[in-house]
């Protein structure tokens, strides 16, 4: 009993050096992450590069802005923010308590090492940080997962989210949700209807269908993709009863 002790002792201080000696290496190797400057600076040369380089072959004009600006979650429709938290599985994300300390870097750790998703809102906290850190050309468990942890650390909740969606590609020079809904309703998201939102919605993880949605592909499916948005939406009662009765009886965007 005694040896089962003191070996428990050793290893939990092996842990304790190794941990964040293996956390200091990886963190070295990633891009900065000491700011939101450093963050959105980078960011901003990414995505614009990538606008810039898509319209370089384009023959037609494009009107759309290839500026990259600081994302504020106010940006977007309450609406669309709640149907993307609710599709996520943490529809009350943002009024939920914040995970902090060394808690929150175990479970992080114990779910890179796992290959297992993280309990409650923390594992829309570190999907959100995940996609972010994608989107600035970081790949690999350990390496994403630090700089996850990073990125929320350094970023509120909302912010998060707000990262996320400005930053998430579609397709070659289409980046971020402004993108797609212009290039999907030729309008920004806040013009649109609850029924068009649940449909921009699908362009978003988990669904991931913007190329289905941009050529209209299989339109039988995606309208019950869409509706299921809106049912799980009603689940969550985050919405009127009337505004979730009426959006179905709306026809597809793509279908007119």
């Amino acid at each position: 009993m005694k040896g089962l002790l003191w070996l428990g002792i050793v290893l939990a201080a092996v842990v304790g050096i190794l941990m964040p000696l293996g956390y200091l290496y990886v963190s070295s190797k990633l891009p900065p992450l000491g700011s939101e400057f450093e963050l959105e600076r980078q960011l901003k040369h990414s995505i614009e590069g990538e606008r810039l380089s898509a319209r370089a072959g384009q023959s037609a004009p494009n009107d759309r802005s290839h500026v990259y600006v600081r994302p504020e979650l106010a940006h977007w429709p309450a609406d669309l923010v709640s149907l993307y938290l609710v599709n996520q599985g943490c529809p009350h994300y943002l009024g939920a308590p914040r995970e902090e300390g060394l808690s929150w870097g175990w479970r992080l750790v114990v779910a890179a090492a796992t290959g297992t998703s993280l309990a409650g809102d923390g594992r829309c906290e570190r999907a959100f940080g995940m996609r972010i850190a994608h989107a600035l050309g970081i790949s690999g468990t350990l390496e994403l997962t630090v700089a996850a942890h990073k990125l929320h650390r350094l970023l509120r909740r909302d912010q998060l989210i707000a990262y996320d969606l400005s930053a998430l590609y579609f397709d070659r020079g289409l980046v971020g949700i402004d993108d797609a809904s212009s290039l999907l309703f030729a309008r920004p998201p806040g013009k649109l209807t609850f029924a068009e939102l649940a449909e921009l919605t699908l362009v978003l993880p988990p669904y991931f269908l913007f190329d289905d949605l941009r050529i209209c592909r299989n339109p039988v499916a995606l309208r019950q993709s869409r509706d299921s948005v809106i049912a799980d939406a009603g689940s969550a009662a985050l919405f009127p009863e009337k505004l979730l009765r009426a959006a179905p009886q709306q026809a597809l965007a793509c279908t007119r």
